[in-house]
This record gives C-alpha cells, structure tokens and sequence, in this order.
C-alpha cells in the first residue's frame, strides 16, 4: 500500500481524505473533507451560528461542536451522510420531524442525496440549547 507524503501513514481508500493529525478548529475540519461535502458542512455551521450566534466553536469528540458552558451539538461527515448529534432528548423531541431520516440513540443521519433540513437543523440547535440538552 502506497503512504501519505505528510503523515507516512498507509493508504487504506485513497479516494477519502485522512485525519491522522487531527484538525484543531471547524475550518481545518471542513477543510480536510472532500471538496463536494464542504459546501454541506459549511451550511450546517452557518445555520447554526445564525440560529444561535453567541455560542462558540470547538473541536470535541473529533468532531465540529458549537458550545456555551456545554457542548450543544455537534456535527461529522461521514462516507455517505453528514452525522448531527443533539443528544438523544432531541432525537425524542423532534421524532415526528425526523421520520424521513436515519436515527439512532443520539445521532440523525442526513444522507448526502437529500437536501439539508437547514431550518429544522436551526430549530433542532435553538431547542438543545434553549432546554440545556446536554451532548
């Protein structure tokens, strides 16, 4: 297997990009994604700072996370979808409005063929962060 000029680490699908040195901020996050995903990403970030614009940014669990005292919400791109993760009060809450999409405990699914529910992803940030829903 061929290895990565900036890590040495091997190649395991050359197609996808590699976060062996992990990203400190959203932007070196989002920057390290495939080119056709960024775009996606960087409109969950956007509505979520419109929904909610004193909350701040971190990387937490490897991931994009916006917080305020606690971590809110987070979200990740993935192979074939992007993860959102409110926490599983959320996933409970707005059950009804998720139906059309893959859940589980904690986490939606928003599979990359669909567009983005960007107004429900707001009100799903709004309703975390109003209510103190921990992730």
């Amino acid at each position: 297997m061929p290895n990565r000029p900036t890590c040495g680490c091997e190649f395991v699908n050359e197609d996808r990009k590699h976060l062996c040195e992990k990203p400190k901020t959203i932007d070196e996050y989002i920057a390290l994604q495939p080119e056709e995903v960024q775009p996606l990403l960087n409109a969950i970030r956007d509505t979520i700072k419109k929904a909610i614009p004193s909350l701040k940014e971190k990387i937490s669990w490897s991931m994009p996370t916006f917080y305020d005292k606690h971590n809110i919400i987070h979200f990740a791109a993935h192979r074939h979808h992007i993860g959102l993760y409110p926490g599983d009060k959320a996933i409970v809450h707005f059950a009804d409005r998720l139906s059309e999409y893959k859940t589980s405990k904690g986490a939606i699914q928003l599979p990359f063929n669909k567009p983005l529910p960007l107004e429900l992803i707001a009100q799903i940030a709004k309703w975390c962060y109003d209510t103190g829903n921990n992730t």
